[in-house]
């Protein structure tokens, strides 16, 4: 099995190095702005609590084990998150209709309607910082940036790089 060392020996080392530096730029400048939006939105919804609820919104009422395992985080990380999101009305919790023991987790009428507020602030902002770019650029880099969180997911699982679109949300 070829070693880490092996697998950069026939790529350009310079390129490696810039591609490396604009992440960790990328991820200084996105924690700075926390990409929250812009106008009264803006930074109005940490990134936990947009994860979660967005997961709910595409996905659909769940528990909180199928929660965690479709943000490959552990079960305790999500009922921490979770529970500002409950007291605040923006998730409910409601017995699973099989097994009356189990909680299953859903977006409030709340949450949904906080989740669209942002989202909104979020696409004016996308917007703007692409302002200038084509509609092939914009749909280029939401592709590899896609391709690049499914690649960093399944390095962080253990499991070989998955098809991007079904990564997209995490």
């Amino acid at each position: 099995m070829p070693t880490s060392q092996d697998m950069t020996t026939d790529l350009d080392p310079g390129l490696l190095d810039a591609l490396q530096h604009q992440v960790a730029v990328f991820a200084r400048r996105a924690e700075q702005t926390r990409l929250g939006g812009v106008g009264q939105v803006r930074n109005s919804m940490d990134r936990a609590a947009y994860l979660l609820l967005n997961r709910l919104d595409q996905e659909g009422p769940m528990g909180v084990k199928a929660l965690a395992a479709g943000m490959g985080i552990d079960s305790s990380t999500v009922t921490r998150q979770v529970a500002p999101l409950v007291d605040t009305g923006l998730v409910k919790r409601t017995s699973h209709p099989e097994d009356g023991r189990a909680v299953v987790l859903q977006l409030s009428p709340r949450g949904q309607s906080r989740l669209e507020e942002v989202r909104s602030s979020r696409r004016e902002l996308m917007a703007q910082v692409t302002d200038g770019w084509t509609q092939d650029e914009r749909e280029s880099f939401c592709t590899l940036l896609t391709r690049f969180n499914s690649a960093l997911s399944a390095r962080q699982s253990g499991l070989p790089a998955a098809d991007p679109e079904a990564q997209a949300g995490s």
